[in-house]
């Protein structure tokens, strides 16, 4: 087990490397000079190139990025250049009310998506199971803005029942913050409920074919126990995995969410050190990113054998 993960550590080294690189040269060529957006039209060239020696950009790609490499290698993501935040604490403050909205929903989601997927595929091809199966693709096919913008006005303005516009740090007031974050998550829920169940559903169906569940039917066990105790922890490692992939990319990934409800998360802050052509934080968000990507997966890798013990980490 320890090589195992010593491995997948080195793998994940090598992949935030990878990662690394492509981060800083797409950085690099997005169009607009960072410099000249921050100091204005009024900025003499001497203050352009003042700016510019002081962020390091005056110095050739390769040293500019050996010299990031080594500062972010040791936890600095350096300060930001709309602000001069630091760009570590900045990320950490946003990524902590993403975090909040992506785990209470994919952890929701889950909880019904797998029972739904697995209840459909024992009655497969009934009613029950074509409105499952229905209602899955109709989750997969709805835009997340377009229902984002469906609840808003629905839950917001018609019956008044939720904030609209705006947040409250849990620090301040904590149902107040929950209030904000209501429609949020249950937008998210909505999207990822017909990925989840469709992915158990089919689990399911492949393990209800398989020799050992007509043997214990046979031998008089009852069906609930059938689907419980020998369905459900063989069907649910593909399930699993797809949660961690949806875990790993709703963190770095719901900018849509967030810029709709107007909340301060780490997407919406990528989104906008995009439009104001601040490197450091781009760099730093979309790093951090891939990071939290990588141990999420790696996780759900280390945790297979808990759900199935025909997985071993040797």
């Amino acid at each position: 087990m320890q090589t195992y993960i010593l491995r997948r550590m080195l793998m994940t080294m090598v992949t935030l490397l990878l990662v690394a690189v492509a981060v800083f040269t797409l950085v690099r060529l997005m169009p607009g000079d960072p410099v000249q957006i921050m100091i204005g039209d009024s900025g003499t060239d001497a203050q352009v190139a003042a700016l510019r020696e002081r962020y390091g950009f005056d110095q050739p790609i390769v040293v500019q990025f050996l010299r990031w490499l080594t500062v972010t290698a040791h936890g600095d993501f350096g300060h930001s250049i709309s602000n001069g935040m630091a760009v570590l604490p900045l990320i950490w403050e946003r990524f902590q009310v993403s975090a909040v909205i992506v785990l209470c929903a994919v952890v929701l989601a889950a909880v019904i998506a797998v029972p739904l997927g697995l209840i459909a595929a024992w009655k497969q091809n009934s009613r029950f199971d074509l409105f499952v199966i229905a209602a899955a693709t109709l989750c997969l096919s709805i835009p997340s803005f377009w229902l984002s913008l469906l609840l808003l006005i629905f839950f917001g303005l018609k019956l008044n029942w939720l904030p609209v516009i705006g947040f409250v740090p849990f620090s301040e007031s904590f149902w107040s913050a929950a209030q904000f974050l209501i429609l949020p998550t249950l937008t998210l829920i909505i999207i990822e409920l017909g990925a989840l169940t469709r992915m158990s559903r089919a689990s399911a169906i492949e393990v209800l074919r398989l020799e050992y569940i007509t043997h214990a039917r046979a031998k008089g066990v009852p069906e609930w126990r059938v689907l419980l105790q020998h369905v459900l922890p063989n069907a649910f490692a593909p399930t699993w995995t797809l949660i961690g992939l949806t875990l790993g990319n709703l963190l770095g990934g719901i900018a849509v969410i967030e810029t709709v409800f107007t909340l301060p998360g780490l997407g919406r802050l990528l989104v906008d050190s995009i439009y104001a052509r601040d490197y450091p934080v781009i760099q730093g968000c979309l790093l951090f990113t891939a990071a939290i990507y990588v141990v999420v997966n790696l996780c759900v890798d280390l945790c297979y054998p808990l759900f199935d013990p025909r997985v071993s980490l040797k």
